[in-house]
């Protein structure tokens, strides 16, 4: 396929997984994305930020990255208020999530629930963008229950020169599950005045590929769960267009992606180590990782080793050896 188009790739924000311990060693091991979105803020109204935001959105904390902070709210005066916050540690572009089909959160009519008012959306764009100059991206679903939803929610969009529209085409009854409503995203493609990124279901080159193939005019393509369980992901689709693998034997390409991913555990290993101290809270950050990592491997049994792992100790040898297995 013609590498006119490779599009940029951007790490999708996920709660609890792809903070800065993540996205700094992502960067360092793998690289290939254009842009970093934070999990998202809530704003405060006694403070800047919580002090886990605030570990995470910190200049020395996102160097050598385009690191783009996410907002979670609907009301105007508070995400201005940590926009003014935000822009006093250098950020230039802001995305906010109209996309979490959190009950907690959709139950407060935020994230995907705020997708239900129209018309409250359009006066808190109208409101926004009078009184900032920052760059706003807003990250999407297509509506709450019904695709029908959406053409109301994609004409207030187009009222507005947003930085870029990035459209997960599900509804927030689908959660993360259930198929992607491409023709809603084939409508965004043909009807959108922003720039339009897609999200939704990238785990392979090959998915990659059939988007960027179909949609040749989109701008950008965001991933999140694929990277993830897939971390070398990005050098996949690099290599499919650009032949840079091709003379390599699939087993030793293989042996070097087991490598490389044993690296990246490690060094997420150690960089969790260095934030969070206290042994039990890695163990069960890391523990988390395998939901998406566990993927990669076909040994269940060294694997529920690893999920039972009492310590992080026992937690090391059972990783090891499921990697010997590989490499």
């Amino acid at each position: 396929m013609d590498e006119k188009l490779i599009k940029p790739m951007y790490l999708a924000p996920m709660e609890g997984l792809t903070g800065y311990v993540f996205r700094n060693t992502y960067e360092r091991i793998y690289g290939k994305i254009e842009k970093y979105f934070t999990p998202f803020i809530v704003p405060v109204v006694k403070r800047e930020f919580k002090d886990r935001e605030l570990r995470d959105i910190l200049p020395k904390n996102n160097e050598n990255m385009n690191t783009v902070p996410q907002i979670l709210t609907n009301k105007s005066e508070d995400f201005l208020r940590t926009v003014n916050n935000l822009k006093n540690y250098g950020y230039k572009e802001i995305n906010i999530n109209m996309g979490c089909p959190s009950g907690t959160v959709v139950a407060k009519h935020k994230g995907a629930g705020f997708l239900e008012y129209p018309e409250r959306i359009d006066q808190f764009l109208y409101e926004i963008f009078e009184k900032t100059d920052i760059k706003i991206s807003v990250k999407t679903r297509i509506g709450m229950e019904s695709e029908e939803e959406f053409y109301e929610i994609l004409e207030v969009f187009n009222k507005y020169k947003l930085e870029e529209l990035i459209v997960h085409p599900r509804l927030r009854i689908d959660y993360y599950k259930n198929n992607i409503h491409m023709n809603m995203f084939q409508y965004a493609y043909e009807n959108s005045k922003n720039l339009l990124c897609y999200n939704g279901d990238i785990c392979t080159g090959e998915d990659y590929s059939n988007i960027v193939s179909k949609y040749s005019k989109i701008n950008a393509v965001m991933i999140g769960r694929g990277l993830i369980a897939n971390p070398c992901l990005t050098e996949e689709i690099y290599s499919n267009y650009s032949n840079v693998a091709d003379y390599c034997m699939q087993k030793e390409k293989n042996k070097i992606k087991y490598e490389r991913l044993f690296k990246f555990h490690n060094e997420l290993l150690k960089g969790y180590g260095e934030e969070i101290k206290e042994s039990n809270n890695i163990l069960f950050k890391m523990k988390e990782m395998w939901f998406y990592f566990e993927k990669n491997f076909s040994d269940e049994k060294e694997i529920k080793k690893i999920k039972k792992a009492k310590n992080i100790e026992e937690y090391k040898i059972s990783v090891e050896r499921l990697f010997e297995k590989y490499m």
